[in-house]
């Protein structure tokens, strides 16, 4: 059987659609486990479970057999979501006949869910006339099938083939909250260079250019290729030089070219049907049996990259951006974003990350509704399409009607209405009712965020990004091109005080020109573990830092992913050892003040020992919520165990803050708990010195802390601490915003009711 589910999966692999992949399954394994019928029932738009396919079974029962959940031997499986091997299924309670299948002449059943992501999309069945039970292994086997097409009919869902979605009819997503707020805009899908699975589906409107454009790429990696094999001719034996004539040939006319050139002459844009024509060949090549045959599939994707690069190329810079642009993507950076003129970017949506991956920060920091981890979107053919983003749910909307964006237009009305009322709270200060003031600082990293903070009343940066520069440039940038940058961002909040943390690369932050390949990133090469191994990076940026401040003197250094006291100390020795340098070279500064980030588990319960040794403390609230939740804050597959007012985080903050507090030290949080609305409160209960948050939050937390008094935030933190779960808390909180009307600002249209 293992044979046989080698041999099903590879012949799946290449199937051109879900109704092939259907066919092959019921065929295939009806004949692996020598049965008499095997059926595929999907579960479709009314939760019903309707018979899509069968081999043994009446033909003409396929599409006309419904049955609902809980109905018939096939819905209990569903409901029940587990199998139900029956050696005779009539005497089963559940059993119901339908005289349309022909059914009656098999006893024995198998039935096992088909389940994606917890959903059961359908039911897989064998029967047999003989009376018996299907033995384990038979039922590992088939479980192992449903397995595999469940990842199929997800797609097919995705890609609209159980929907419809190329036909122009209205369709959701789901994803994960990314950053709030609504848009209604224009996709543009943004796509790695020479990523063969990522191309956008696009359509050429002159055919002749189109054509004439494809031969002159293919004319250009034809050059390549020579031009490659006679550098290594010398070097290369007989068979590795055919394998360079064999790639020039797959270009020729009459091969792989000609494949193109028919897609392009009935209207596919290059591109795009080059894509195609690659990945169906990779797919016939790797599922051959022939092991020789089977490794040219990556030869031929090897060849299809080095085309597609010149293809999109050629056309990357004439990229349109409308002015409601909501770029789309399946890895979208920092630089990704910078592409898109000013006041265009509207929204973003990515099928990876969570809502604490770097980009969703960098979205909340720019006031950009954004979504992450739409898994199924079926990105590549959406350019163009009009999209609804909502961020505060987590949803995207493809072609929606009329009514639907009329709704959601109401609540972009009403999110600028709120705006501009918490515009008249920006010169007053942050304090309760009873007069407790707590400090409202900003995240900042992009030259614009200081504009922005500024003109929302912020009193300080605690967490500027100095990675951001570095991210947007192609090379590490110059001493003095960092000086320039960061003497841009302490004159723009001076007097107030400035964070700056050093590099903070690894994880999921990457520098294209310095890439850091690892199996676990966020437990391996990140943060102050790679600038230690490169002092010369380290100092160069803190001497940087440090000139920019000549002057001025509202610079503050962190140091992130700090987990012992030696990183600590070799840290301060190499900042003295640059600051006495700059003062030999005649620079009037001072030492600033230099504190640490509490994000890992280590630090946490190592509070005393590094606030009795800096300036300052800082929490990085996300990645410390990722560490001690063993959660992956990139990964949606877990994104709903991400809570980062779960217990166990709660109870650490408070520790970090009695800690830091009886060494005299003061105390911030800069991770995005810290611009929650209703997060707030309880952190200022907890004796916060300093909220930093994103720009676009800074006026609603400042109106909920004006709105009630230091007791009432300490009684609800008392009362949450002693909740058991995430759930509870959040409830909790929820209830008391209702009780005060303050759930407008920190759980704004949380009640709106949308029909889908």
């Amino acid at each position: 059987m293992l044979g046989a589910l080698r041999s099903i999966v590879q012949e799946v692999n290449v199937a051109p659609d879900l109704n092939s992949v259907l066919h092959i399954i019921v065929a295939r394994v009806k004949t692996a486990m020598t049965t008499e019928v095997c059926s595929v029932y999907l579960r479709n738009s009314m939760r019903e479970f309707v018979l899509m396919a069968t081999d043994g079974l009446n033909q003409s029962a396929v599409g006309q057999v419904v049955l609902a959940l809980n109905e018939g031997l096939v819905g209990s499986v569903a409901a029940r979501e587990e199998p139900l091997n029956l050696e005779d299924a009539e005497s089963h309670p559940k059993f119901q006949y339908f005289p349309e299948t022909g059914e009656e002449r098999y006893r024995s059943f198998l039935g096992v869910p088909i389940i994606h992501q917890r959903q059961v999309l359908g039911v897989l069945v064998v029967q047999q006339r003989e009376k018996r039970k299907f033995d384990e292994g038979e039922e590992a086997f088939l479980i192992t099938m449903s397995a595999q097409l469940a990842a199929v009919i997800a797609h097919a869902e995705a890609t609209g083939a159980l929907r419809g979605i190329g036909q122009k009819a209205e369709a959701r997503f789901l994803g994960v909250p990314g950053a709030s707020g609504v848009s209604i805009g224009r996709c543009v899908v943004s796509s790695p260079l020479a990523d063969l699975n990522s191309v956008p589906h696009t359509m050429c409107m002159a055919v002749e250019e189109e054509l004439a454009f494809f031969q002159d790429c293919l004319s250009e990696v034809r050059k390549d290729v020579r031009r490659l094999a006679s550098e290594l001719e010398n070097r290369l034996n007989k068979e590795e030089r055919i394998l360079f004539d064999a790639y020039i040939g797959m270009l020729d006319d009459t091969s792989l070219g000609k494949e193109v050139t028919e897609r392009i002459s009935s209207g596919f844009g290059a591109a795009y049907a080059w894509s195609e024509v690659i990945l169906e060949h990779v797919k016939t090549f790797s599922s051959m049996s022939d092991p020789y045959l089977r490794e040219r599939a990556s030869d031929v994707r090897d060849l299809g990259s080095r085309v597609l690069a010149y293809l999109q190329e050629a056309t990357h810079h004439d990229r349109v951006y409308p002015d409601n642009t909501i770029l789309v993507g399946e890895d979208l950076s920092a630089s990704v974003l910078a592409d898109v003129p000013q006041g265009r970017l509207k929204a973003i949506v990515s099928t990876r990350g969570s809502s604490n991956s770097h980009i969703a920060i960098l979205a909340r920091s720019m006031g950009i509704p954004t979504v992450m981890g739409a898994v199924d979107l079926p990105f590549t053919r959406l350019d163009g399409r009009e999209l609804i983003v909502d961020g505060y749910r987590g949803t995207v909307y493809i072609d929606p009607s009329d009514s639907l964006k009329a709704r959601y237009q109401e609540i972009l009305d009403d999110d600028v209405k709120l705006n501009e009322e918490l515009e008249s709270l920006k010169d007053l200060p942050s304090e309760t009712q009873d007069h407790h003031r707590v400090a409202l600082w900003v995240n900042t990293g992009l030259v614009a965020d200081a504009m922005i903070s500024i003109g929302r009343g912020a009193e300080g940066v605690g967490l500027y990004r100095t990675e951001i520069p570095f991210m947007l440039r192609d090379r590490f940038p110059s001493e003095e091109e960092q000086r320039q940058t960061y003497r841009e961002q302490l004159k723009a909040f001076a007097p107030h005080p400035v964070t700056m943390r050093t590099l903070d690369i690894g994880g999921d932050k990457s520098l294209p020109y310095f890439p850091i390949e690892e199996d676990n990133p966020f437990l391996g090469w990140r943060g102050i573990r790679v600038t230690l191994d490169h002092p010369e990076i380290f100092l160069s940026q803190v001497r940087a830092m440090l000139k920019a401040s000549e002057g001025l003197n509202n610079l503050r250094i962190m140091l992130p992913m700090v987990s012992n006291i030696s990183e600590l100390e070799i840290a301060q020795m190499l900042l003295y050892r640059a600051y006495d340098e700059l003062r030999e070279e005649g620079h009037d500064i001072e030492m600033p003040p230099l504190g640490v980030m509490i994000e890992v588990p280590a630090a946490v319960f190592q509070t005393q020992e590094f606030a009795s040794r800096v300036d300052f403390l800082s929490v990085g609230s996300n990645d410390l919520t990722q560490y001690l939740l063993a959660v992956d804050r990139n990964n949606p597959r877990v994104a709903d165990l991400y809570h980062s007012l779960h217990p166990a985080v709660l109870r650490a903050l408070v520790y970090v803050v009695q800690e830091s507090h009886r060494q005299g030290v003061p105390v911030s949080i800069c991770g995005e708990l810290a611009g929650d609305p209703a997060a707030a409160l309880l952190l200022m209960a907890m004796g916060f010195d300093v909220l930093s948050m994103s720009a676009s939050n800074l006026l609603k937390v400042k109106s909920v802390i004006r709105s009630v008094t230091m007791r009432q935030a300490e009684e609800l933190l008392a009362e949450v601490m002693s909740l058991p779960d995430a759930e509870s808390i959040n409830r909790c909180i929820d209830v008391a915003f209702r009780q005060t009307g303050l759930s407008r600002i920190a759980r704004p249209h949380s009640e709106i009711k949308l029909d889908h």
